[in-house]
């Protein structure tokens, strides 16, 4: 446990100023009038600036711009790396740390370079790669937290940390990687597997270990994939009851979404115990925090509790926020609600992608799916009643493009990437 009376020493701040443009002066000799200009090109607009005419609502009000009406839920992914302006890093101790201008600077594997430029389609590191890559990759292997925006690379870090720590000639897990959700699971297995193509290494996932009757699942044979990603309730049972996740060779212990992982509300008992049963076996174990955000609580308690961290933090602010455009709508009842989605919202979403719809209740996911389609659109939802199979149709239905409205209760509050969503809606309760 870390010592509550130490002082972390103070932040050190990297900043990249933004480039401003040139200017010239220049004095010229009286010309001819010049020609008139041409005519300016129409900027593209958004669908959010279309004009679709005047829909009238007896007792509607929308209020715009509102500055946090689109920050639940917190985790809609996009591949487009958004780049913070400042990012605070403190260094537990005096190991020095040199930003990676290139992947080359990390000495890392030529199999993971090519996973990196050919699969991932990558050219550099973004600033909080930059930043966080060499102190996960370089020794003495420091423990990390790291909170940065949704968008700005997260994923690889960690998912590149777990892949160049891995030998894989030993057949055995050596990193481990535990998630909130079973789509969340699913999609780091994704980035795992594109990433490390070339190198031989193999992962094991608990949703592929997850089946319909998942109440009373066949037992687990032993894992000898170098990867290991799952929800703590699976991993639990692989490492007690099916004895098949052996930790003793484990080196990287990566918690994505961390802020849940390590709130007292959500998986902190499991997480924490997960983690000193991994030290218990194998001794010395890298422990990396992820998140897009972390309440002072959770910051608090991962600070104290996991001993030795250099930590990375964006402020909040910073998110940007120049491509979104956000509104708040007020209806009187329920009936408007569903007004305003068919008559305001979809018409205008529809022509440029996809759109989430997030709700509270399954029931109100349920009756709302029921409603949009019995108006002809084509719709999905995915809530926590589903099978797992149920829930992967859905997804991958909806990642194919198959569906252009998705309607989805928490379970998919957490880490969803699709590129093509262009309008999510939060706080629906029908």
């Amino acid at each position: 446990m870390a010592d509550k009376d130490a002082v972390p020493p103070p932040a050190e701040e990297m900043k990249v100023e933004d480039a401003k443009p040139e200017t010239e002066t220049e004095t010229k000799a009286a010309e001819p009038a010049p020609a008139p200009a041409p005519a300016p090109v129409p900027a593209k607009k958004l669908w959010s600036d279309e004009d679709f005419g005047e829909v009238d609502f007896t007792g509607l009000k929308v209020g715009e711009p509102v500055d946090d009406i689109v920050d639940t839920p917190e985790r809609i992914k996009s591949e487009a790396i958004v780049e913070p302006e400042t990012i605070k890093k403190v260094v537990a101790d005096d190991t020095p740390y040199t930003s990676a201008l290139s992947f080359e600077d990390l000495n890392l594997s030529p199999e993971l370079l090519q996973g990196l430029y050919s699969e991932m389609k990558f050219e550099k590191p973004s600033k909080i790669q930059a930043a966080t890559l060499p102190m996960i990759v370089t020794p003495p292997y420091k423990n990390l937290i790291a909170q940065a925006h949704n968008g700005s690379g997260k994923t690889t870090c960690f998912v590149l940390g777990m892949l160049s720590r891995v030998d894989p000639q030993l057949k055995a897990p050596q990193a481990l990687c535990v998630c909130p959700t079973r789509e969340l699971v699913i999609q780091n297995e994704e980035v795992v597997t594109r990433m490390g193509k070339y190198t031989g290494i193999t992962t094991a996932c608990t949703a592929s270990a997850e089946t319909s009757s998942h109440l009373y699942p066949s037992r687990r044979e032993k894992i000898v994939d170098q990867i290991v990603i799952g929800t703590p309730g699976t991993l639990k049972r692989w490492m007690t009851k099916d004895k098949a996740l052996d930790t003793r060779n484990i080196k990287i212990l990566v918690f994505d979404e961390a802020d849940q992982m390590l709130d007292q509300d959500g998986f902190q008992d499991d997480s924490i115990r997960l983690w000193r049963d991994i030290v218990r076996s194998g001794g010395k174990c890298q422990v990396l925090l992820f998140s897009a955000t972390f309440s002072e609580k959770v910051k608090n308690f991962s600070l104290k509790t996991i001993p030795g961290a250099n930590y990375i933090f964006v402020e909040k602010e910073q998110l940007s926020l120049d491509v979104i455009r956000q509104y708040q709508v007020v209806c009187p009842d329920a009936r408007s609600k569903i007004n305003v989605l068919k008559d305001r919202i979809f018409p205008a979403a529809e022509k440029l992608g996809q759109s989430i719809i997030f709700v509270r209740t399954r029931g109100s996911a349920s009756e709302l799916h029921k409603r949009l389609e019995a108006d002809g659109h084509k719709c999905t939802s995915i809530q926590g009643g589903l099978t797992h199979e149920e829930r992967d149709r859905v997804i991958k239905e909806f990642r194919a493009g198959e569906t252009k409205i998705l309607i989805a209760t928490d379970v998919l509050a957490r880490g969803f990437d699709q590129a093509q969503v262009c309008c999510v809606i939060t706080r629906f309760n029908h």
